[in-house]
């Protein structure tokens, strides 16, 4: 019975285990027993969905507002823009972000005639708010998709000691996966359940673990601590095996 604790402040590393080669003539299998982090996987992120472009003049010229990247609710993206956007000189009273709670959709809405805002610019911040690629103007302007506020359903812990996982149909070395259920900024602490995995090498000396979405895509903790404990035993088959073995040298040394 061997216990494991990885921990770093990225979410994809490798840890490097002293002597940890196990007996090649056995069978293992690990679980995961134990994962603490924080909850600050942004929604919104440089380089993919943190712009606002924005023309005070029908469209004669344009500005741009990136948001830093983070986690945020609708109201904080409202309230940023609007922080920004006076910033910039300009009213921030004239844009408007809501949410429609009934349809889980969001409404613009913008208050004089000369603003418009663009979402078909690269990185725009209105794949969130359920936009198109598309320019709106005054009035009051509904998303025609639902908000994509929460871009992760499922945290998936992987782990390259392991085997006999499967995701989306391709096999995968999943140990866990799991839903952060607790609001942006607060603990996650999962102690689940172990499910066993066959380990797929006797050589544990070096472990890569990293986290990826249900899509496969990385996720980002923003360098908030990641700790994991794998705990690694022998299989009840191979004890068995073990065992019976034994039986056998001993009863042939009582009749030699």
């Amino acid at each position: 019975m061997y216990t494991f604790i990885l921990s770093n402040t990225c979410t994809d590393f490798t840890t490097v285990n002293n002597y940890a080669v196990f007996d090649p003539n056995k069978i293992y299998e690990a679980a995961l027993v134990y994962l603490s982090t924080y909850n600050s996987i942004p929604n919104v992120s440089e380089k993919r969905n943190n712009t606002l472009t924005y023309s005070t003049n029908n469209g004669g010229s344009w500005k741009s507002i990136a948001l830093d990247t983070g986690a945020y609710e609708l109201e904080d993206i409202n309230n940023e823009i609007k922080r920004r956007l006076k910033a910039n000189g300009d009213d921030e009273a004239t844009i408007e972000i809501t949410a429609n709670i009934s349809t889980l959709k969001s409404v613009v809405e913008i208050k004089k005639t000369s603003y418009q805002v663009n979402f078909g610019v690269d990185h725009s911040i209105g794949t969130l708010l359920g936009f198109d690629k598309e320019t709106i103007s005054f009035g009051y302007n509904p998303s025609p998709k639902k908000v994509d506020i929460t871009v992760i359903n499922s945290i998936c812990v992987n782990l390259d000691i392991v085997m006999g996982s499967y995701v989306k149909g391709q096999q995968f070395p999943t140990i866990y996966s799991f839903y952060p259920n607790v609001p942006r900024g607060y603990a996650i602490i999962e102690e689940p359940m172990p499910i066993y995995y066959p380990v797929s090498r006797d050589d544990l000396s070096r472990m890569r673990l990293w986290l990826t979405d249900q899509d496969g895509n990385s996720i980002d903790l923003a360098e908030e601590r990641l700790t994991v404990r794998i705990h690694v035993r022998e299989t009840k088959n191979s004890v068995l095996n073990s065992i019976l073995h034994n039986l056998k040298d001993i009863k042939k040394s009582l009749f030699e």
